[in-house]
């Protein structure tokens, strides 16, 4: 860096474009209300049919989880962690310094922030897939908008082909009597080692010490959490590019400019994505993941193609709400929340725990999916003023704090200066 050059800082508060913050704070909402499901129950559920001695309060509350909730929240969060590297290095290039080098370090920072989470809090991390999968972005950070957004909809479209490809080997395979009887004691036996685990997941969660509950965790995280870098890691990566693409369109810094942009994303996103996503989680309701089936894949197709739609039909109400002079104050509520987003989310992670694990409230298992909603909704509503209050008194969250310290090597000054009359 030359002499001149600006010092390489963390963003200060007035270079922060603040839809981006305010579509955090709602992605953390999202984020609470579809992982409730597994802070209250164990992973393993995921693969099997919802209960049907379930009351239809649950049941309603389960559906309308995966039809808003399940897929859409994550990719608002992946988007973001793409954009997130456009702004980081326009801003770092923009004061003469290296983002690559800058950039590996933050990452290496999350995920080391990524193992003590899912290893230490809860099985449910994401921080880790992102900080992997970030070592690939930079591979995209000079790319044009054009390419980012082919290599997107490829990614997108990688999962389906191969859930595609394998429910049509398995149908031909089931074609022949004895493929079909080989393939049933496969899945026969796989899914009696998923009862098994759940039902060791069921007791240890609920009756185990810290120690117990941290190795239950562990050999979940190895043999169900890993699963997720090959289920989500293509979304997630596609998402990113994604948010790369908004970030070098400058699409978040000019609304007005894209105002039609986001009318149109919000009429084909509702009105494929609902469609999608209503397809979905009707079929996903009564599936067995463990066992590809044609109806699996078309749960999965629905999914697939609705849940970025409807995502983006989510981004462009909001970005339209900003544009509303009736509405843009209102939805300002939510930007303190997404200035700490990862401080937010690890709390809702220490929060959960406590409320379900056995070495704090221990209602593991007894709390129902609506009820679930609820408690989302409280938790939630308490960060919002809390965020508020952090964020008037100090220029980062905690997690934030220490992730830019060490980042740069250098304790970051946290406290905002106070102002005297």
């Amino acid at each position: 860096m030359s002499e001149s050059a600006a010092p390489i800082a963390p963003v200060q508060q007035t270079e922060r474009v603040q839809i981006v913050d305010i579509l955090r704070g709602f992605a953390l909402f999202g984020i609470l209300f579809v992982n409730m499901t597994i802070f209250a129950r164990p992973m393993q559920v995921l693969l099997f049919p919802a209960d049907p001695a379930m009351p239809w309060y649950d049941r309603a509350a389960e559906w309308l989880i995966h039809f808003l909730g399940e897929g859409k929240f994550y990719a608002l969060f992946s988007m973001l962690f793409g954009l997130g590297l456009t702004l980081l290095m326009e801003r770092i290039e923009a004061r003469g310094g290296k983002f690559v080098p800058l950039y590996l370090r933050r990452l290496l920072v999350l995920l080391l922030i990524g193992i003590v989470h899912a290893f230490l809090i809860w099985i449910g991390d994401i921080l880790i897939l992102y900080a992997l999968l970030g070592f690939l972005l930079i591979l995209f950070r000079k790319a044009k908008p054009r390419t980012l957004l082919i290599w997107a909809v490829i990614l997108i479209a990688i999962p389906l082909l191969f859930t595609a490809a394998v429910t049509g080997l398995l149908e031909l395979g089931r074609s022949v009597p004895e493929g079909a009887e080989q393939i049933n004691l496969s899945f026969a036996e796989a899914r009696a080692s998923f009862a098994a685990d759940l039902e060791r997941a069921n007791r240890v969660y609920v009756e185990g010490n810290f120690l117990e509950i941290t190795e239950q965790r562990i050999y979940d995280y190895t043999s169900m959490g890993i699963s997720a870098f090959f289920v989500m890691g293509f979304n997630v990566l596609g998402m990113f590019l994604l948010g790369v693409y908004f970030g070098k369109r400058e699409i978040f810094k000019h609304l007005e400019d894209n105002r039609e942009l986001f009318r149109k994303l919000l009429f084909w996103g509702l009105l494929l994505g609902l469609a999608g996503n209503a397809l979905y989680a009707t079929l996903i309701m009564s599936a067995d993941r463990i066992e590809m089936t044609p109806s699996l894949l078309l749960a999965t197709l629905g999914q697939g193609i609705g849940a970025p739609l409807l995502m983006l039909a989510y981004v462009s109400a909001f970005c339209l709400l900003a544009l509303s002079p009736a509405w843009a104050g209102r939805i300002k509520i939510l930007a303190p929340v997404g200035q700490m987003a990862l401080t937010n989310y690890l709390t809702q992670s220490l929060v959960c725990t406590m409320i379900f694990y056995g070495y704090g409230l221990g209602l593991f298992g007894k709390v129902g999916m609506a009820a679930g909603i609820g408690l989302s909704i409280l938790i939630y509503l308490l960060q919002i003023p809390i965020s508020h209050w952090w964020m008037k008194r100090f220029k980062y969250g905690p997690a934030e704090w220490l992730w830019r310290s060490l980042t740069y090597g250098k304790r970051q000054e946290i406290k905002r200066p106070v102002l005297t009359a």
